[in-house]
């Protein structure tokens, strides 16, 4: 018996050891159907497929709205999610003006698609897509490259001049013109940063607290008393997590709906 129970001893502490080997294992991107072409990997990973769920997610959501939710006076179940959303993306992050308006279903999408990400990236054994760098490049570039669309198609080639303050002397065009453009650019770096770094830094925070927990949970002895304490700070930090994960899909929401109202109104 005595055997038996230092065998299992022995497992939960080598399980342990492999869980704190390292917080970043959980960013580790794995091929789920490997489909390679040459030096070209097409393969469908675990961030695929946590964003085809995603965008069922909406798809299904949207199909709701429609179907058992269609503007009736007392709202259903779902239209009550959606107005609440309306009211988050609409109302506050809304480009102004009755152009501004036209751009709503794509901040809404926008919204809901990272909300659901991080979300979904909260549940044990998931995967978050924003801990990524390239994802959130992916979006933010999106948001920069509409941007320069809207200036074009209102501004035309006058757009190239805004680049100069108005009332500013010709001959410090040299110094001021390269601020205004890395300005300009700067927004993809801003935007993409920002949600990568505060997913990844709260996920690697998370499984840190809880890798510590679970050592002093299969140390045995007086030292298993332990664990209560950082296993009730990690709850408390997955409430944490949650709303971090809430407004970060808002920030980035409402800082590309700004960008998109200075494209409106002729400025960077």
């Amino acid at each position: 018996m005595s055997g038996t129970r230092e065998a299992g001893g022995c497992r939960l502490r080598r399980k342990a050891k492999e869980s704190m080997q390292s917080p970043l294992e959980q960013f580790e991107i794995r091929p789920l159907i490997p489909l390679r072409r040459g030096s070209f990997d097409l393969s469908f990973t675990n961030s695929s497929l946590r964003r085809v769920l995603t965008v069922v997610f909406l798809r299904v959501f949207v199909q709701l709205l429609a179907a058992d939710g269609g503007g009736r006076l007392v709202p259903s179940r779902w239209q009550t999610v959606g107005e609440s959303l309306y009211g988050v993306v609409g109302a506050r992050t809304q480009p102004r003006g009755v152009r501004g308006q036209g751009y709503f279903p794509f901040l809404f999408t926008l919204f809901t698609f990272i909300l659901r990400s991080n979300l979904l990236g909260l549940v044990p054994y998931s995967f978050t897509v924003a801990t990524h760098l390239i994802v959130t490049l992916a979006l933010a570039t999106i948001v920069w490259v509409g941007k320069l669309l809207v200036g074009l198609r209102l501004h035309g080639i006058r757009l190239v001049g805004r680049f100069l303050p108005g009332g500013a002397p010709l001959a410090r065009a040299l110094r001021l013109v390269p601020i205004e453009i890395v300005g300009f650019l700067i927004t993809v770096v801003s935007l993409s940063v920002r949600l990568f770094a505060n997913r990844r830094a709260g996920h690697v925070l998370l499984k840190v607290r809880g890798g510590f927990a679970w050592t002093r949970r299969v140390a045995g002895g007086v030292v298993f008393l332990g664990h209560f304490l950082p296993l009730r700070v990690l709850f408390r930090l997955r409430g944490l997590e949650t709303g971090v994960a809430r407004v970060q899909a808002y920030v980035f929401c409402l800082l590309s709906s700004r960008y998109i109202n200075d494209r409106l109104e002729g400025g960077h």
